[in-house]
């Protein structure tokens, strides 16, 4: 493999030619004739009538991917073409000294290395299914710039520059074939300030010949301007129209007030375009971005402390170290993951989770096996998930989960005492899961929430299952706690799921008052 030092560099004579997008007046009334068209408008009153897709609310799993550019430095994390233009950050002088001045190796630079030869779009939809997932969401495009999908809104795409293919379309394709929901996610907005650190000195930021590439670059501190703006919808309607992803994930910057009336406008093409192809789509956002009950809430990181009324979502990252590959990431175990997969179900939530590809097109070995442990998990344990719905309570036990975002550094260590709720209703009748977060030291599970005195489950017990037990296992119902005997680990990575049957509701017969 060639020295980091000796990486190709971009030729730019030998560049695609520049993508002319200074007039939009044709795409914009391309889509202020399908906002006008409804069933939706681009006002807040008519968006919160949407409703989240019950096949989102069933799906409970999906994956998320950091690929792109950064993966080829792999360093630190995503941020890398940012941060090496900040001088004094461990990305400046790494860059400086591994690569050289950044006014003779840019970020560009990057790119005839970001080959991704090795990328089987099957092969990772494979692994993603044998995860459990059941929708998949790539990023179409980082604060970087570049993007991923087949636009002909930019020359600086996957399609056009280093691995020459639609990588993005590709795997959607291969989503699609393993009967996942196709997603999609868009960091465009934070383009506007990202690139900034270039110029203020001496960089290829401020080369002319790359301004389609690195521009806005403006400040932090300015409003974005209107053809930002444009460039941000009709970035974001090309991506809607050409892969009809049924999850559309922003980022952050989007809460901007400039952004307001065009996340309205969006939201109102994106759920009309949906309507037209007889889709049900979720739109996810952070912060105060869309007005509550307009789309799906996401925390990055995060937890929430109790169980709110609304569907919700959780992005997190297999590393606590980056969201893209980088060497030396700092893993979260098997077992953290599924605690917080199962907390988050548990409170009304979904989660997505995050690996990041290699520039070759591999995914490491370690998150693989991640996925694959998780998998496992969910073939025996799966039905106290997919489909449930939250029960009186989330949970029971001693052990704090701190809500909010960006709080998944330091994963809590959970006790058998630690349990987590779910509820089914189907045509078999009413079920409630309770999923131990530890093995019982003594084969015991106890769930004191099921106790008689506790008087949460409302109706008798008819049976209790252990889940990836054949055959009966033994229990009592005392006012203290619903104790179930376990006959050794059930399964890696959590303790035992309790699987609760209840008596049928007893409707006592109608009686006829008048003919008495």
């Amino acid at each position: 493999m060639t020295a980091p030092h000796d990486l190709p560099r971009i030729d730019p004579d030998g560049l695609p030619a520049p993508v002319d997008v200074s007039d939009n007046s044709e795409a914009l009334a391309r889509v202020a004739a399908v906002v006008a068209a409804g069933p939706y408008d681009a006002t807040w009153e008519s968006l919160q009538q949407y409703e989240p897709p019950r096949w989102y609310q069933d799906a409970k799993f999906g994956i998320f991917l950091h690929w792109g550019v950064y993966s080829v430095p792999a360093f630190r994390n995503e941020w890398y073409s940012r941060d090496m233009y900040r001088a004094g950050t461990p990305e400046y002088e790494h860059h400086v000294a591994t690569y050289g001045p950044q006014s003779e190796f840019g970020y560009k630079d990057f790119i005839p290395s970001f080959t991704m030869e090795h990328f089987d779009p099957r092969a990772w939809a494979t692994l993603f299914r044998r995860a459990g997932a059941q929708f998949v969401v790539p990023v179409a495009e980082h604060h970087d710039g570049f993007a991923m999908y087949d636009t002909e809104r930019s020359r600086w795409s996957a399609a056009r520059m280093g691995p020459e293919r639609d990588v993005f379309g590709d795997l959607l394709q291969a989503v699609d074939d393993a009967f996942m929901v196709r997603g999609a996610s868009s960091h465009r907005a934070e383009h506007w300030f990202f690139m900034n650190g270039g110029t203020r000195f001496d960089s290829d930021v401020l080369d002319p010949r790359f301004i389609d590439f690195y521009g806005p670059a403006q400040r932090e501190e300015t409003a974005p301007n209107e053809r930002h703006l444009e460039d941000w919808l009709l970035r974001t309607v090309e991506v809607i129209d050409r892969y009809r992803p049924q999850v559309l994930w922003f980022d952050w910057w989007i809460e901007q007030p400039a952004f307001e009336p065009w996340l309205r406008t969006l939201a109102a093409y994106y759920y009309n375009r949906a309507a037209e192809w007889g889709r049900e789509v979720v739109i996810n956002y952070k912060w105060n971005a869309f007005a509550e009950g307009s789309a799906v809430y996401d925390i990055e990181r995060g937890a929430m402390g109790g169980t709110p009324s609304f569907v919700w979502q959780n992005d997190t990252s297999v590393s606590k170290t980056a969201w893209c590959f980088v060497e030396g990431h700092d893993y979260k175990s098997t077992a953290d993951l599924v605690a917080e997969l199962v907390d988050v179900v548990a409170k009304n939530g979904v989660l997505l989770l995050n690996v990041g590809p290699k520039a070759d097109g591999t995914i490491a070995e370690p998150e693989q096996r991640l996925l694959e442990e998780i998998g496992r998990w969910l073939v025996v344990n799966g039905q106290a998930v997919y489909g449930t719905r939250p029960w009186v309570i989330p949970g029971e036990g001693p052990t704090h989960v701190q809500a909010g975002s960006f709080v998944d550094g330091d994963a809590p260590v959970y006790t058998s005492a630690d349990v987590r709720f779910t509820r089914r209703v189907d045509a078999t009748g009413e079920y409630v899961h309770a999923v131990l977060l530890a093995h019982p030291g003594d084969g015991t599970a106890r769930i004191r929430s099921f106790g008689s005195s506790a008087n949460l489950l409302g109706r008798p017990i008819r049976s209790v299952e252990v889940l990836g037990v054949d055959g009966e296992v033994a229990w009592t119902q005392t006012p203290d706690a619903l104790e179930v005997a376990v006959p050794g680990p059930t399964t890696p990575h959590s303790g035992p799921v309790v699987k609760v049957r209840l008596q049928t509701e007893d409707v006592p017969e109608r009686t006829d008052h008048l003919h008495g």
